[in-house]
């Protein structure tokens, strides 16, 4: 449909806000972005310590996409990428209370000793097993004790959910956390022979930052856009006589009222969404005020590099809740990015809650940072104290694409026939690359509309 009037409002000023409105201001569609905080980027933010340390309080890393290194070129950030070291290839996980290296392809699961042999002869079974009838209630842990046994899931999957989406794979669904997967079930019959199939001459994605931090990317964008408002608060939506949307604010000047819209987008979190619909679209808010996020936080730790006996040659550990820990797993920021640590330093972010520790998650920040410190001791063979610690918590984190996000996304499908896209990570999958993605397609559907 094509409308005589169109301007877009968009509430949010996280990563897929500032690349709806950029994709938007490009196609010359007139718009608003609205974001409460003065610091545009949302959950993309990068922390230089005055001790010398630069954290990331959101994503560590990005994995590289067509539309991410499109992004990247068109704000001229090209020459700031970083990629990660060599090492970063090589992933450990906890298995009876030592870290090992988790075979990173396939063919390697068979050859690798990290795995029993009754494992891999379920993997190679897995060729011959009939698909299923697609279910959309599968949990992620059923597909794979399903198709590959229940090793494959205590051992791999469990932690890469848990350090990963800071979930429980007993919850997450299948066809909405990975639905590329029951794809290849549906399509080939067998998982692996799908990625066999499909995967022919794709290489590992490049795992790259920015050399001041992933905050760049937002801090790029926000500058460029005409329309950005920082420092605005959306306090209430509601509609004219004439269908358009009207939005009250709250910004430096103190309430006030902007124009009206033709089209809303929700950049933000289900549960900041949810009291904006409220309403007008009660049943929609509904759906949205369930979906779970999950406390979490990140507790980094630094230790002079002779302290710690483990050789830290790859990206991280994850830590499968069979082994008992405290902690999901720690990535060895120092490993990834040496440059990010004082000389002679290594660097651990531990993450501490999620769907599976959410107790954890809770404890007073001192509470957290001494467990942190005894099980990193424990397990990397650390003496002494640590040079320097920091936390940073989140009340809400992830997303969780378990069954509360089958009906916030049925909710999503139907605002768009009132002119409300949806372009937070909820919807578009809690990656960066994939809310860029997300938000350049819905970009150009709303540009499509002139």
């Amino acid at each position: 449909m094509r409308y005589d009037f169109m301007k877009i409002g968009i509430i949010g000023g996280g990563i897929s806000g500032l690349t709806l409105a950029w994709y938007l201001q490009k196609a010359g569609v007139p718009y608003d972005l609205f974001e409460a905080d003065t610091r545009p980027g949302g959950n993309l933010h990068s922390l230089p310590t005055p001790e010398g340390y630069l954290l990331e309080v959101g994503p560590n890393s990005l994995q590289m996409s067509t539309e991410l290194e499109e992004l990247l070129a068109d704000l001229a950030l090209t020459d700031q990428i970083q990629d990660a070291a060599a090492v970063s290839q090589h992933r450990y996980v906890l298995r009876d209370g030592r870290y090992q290296v988790l075979p990173g392809s396939p063919p390697s699961l068979l050859t690798n000793g990290f795995f029993s042999l009754k494992a891999k002869w379920q993997l190679l079974k897995e060729f011959r097993t009939p698909a299923a009838p697609l279910d959309p209630q599968e949990t992620v842990a059923h597909f794979f004790r399903r198709r590959f046994g229940p090793e494959i899931v205590d051992y791999a999957v469990n932690p890469f959910m848990a350090g990963i989406y800071a979930g429980d794979p007993e919850q997450l669904l299948i066809h909405k956390t990975f639905p590329q997967l029951a794809a290849l079930e549906q399509q080939f019959g067998s998982v692996l022979r799908g990625f066999a199939k499909t995967s022919k001459g794709a290489g590992r994605r490049r795992i790259v930052t920015l050399k001041k931090g992933i905050q760049t990317i937002a801090d790029a964008l926000a500058a460029r856009l005409s329309g950005y408002q920082a420092g605005t608060t959306v306090t209430a939506i509601s509609r004219a006589a004439d269908g358009t949307y009207q939005l009250e604010l709250k910004g430096p000047q103190g309430l006030e009222a902007a124009p009206g819209y033709s089209h809303l987008a929700l950049a933000l979190p289900t549960y900041a969404v949810a009291p904006l619909l409220q309403p007008l679209f009660p049943q929609a808010a509904a759906a949205l005020a369930a979906v779970h996020y999950p406390p979490m936080s990140a507790v980094y730790s630094a230790y002079d590099r002779a302290a710690v006996a483990h050789p830290l040659n790859g990206f991280g550990a994850l830590n499968p809740k069979v082994e008992g820990t405290y902690a999901a797993g720690s990535i060895w920021t120092s490993s990834i990015y040496p440059n990010r640590v004082p000389a002679g330093q290594v660097l651990f972010t531990t993450f501490v809650g999620g769907a599976q520790y959410e107790d954890a998650a809770r404890q007073p920040e001192e509470a957290q940072k001494a467990a942190v410190h005894t099980e990193l001791s424990k397990l990397y063979g650390i003496t002494g104290a640590p040079r320097w610690q920091f936390r940073y918590s989140w009340p809400r984190s992830i997303p969780q694409f378990d069954q509360r996000i089958v009906g916030a996304h049925a909710a999503a499908a139907e605002l768009e026939a009132e002119r409300i896209v949806a372009v937070a990570n909820w919807r578009a999958g809690v990656g960066v690359p994939d809310c860029v993605r997300h938000a350049r397609r819905t970009a150009e559907q709303l540009a499509a509309e002139q």
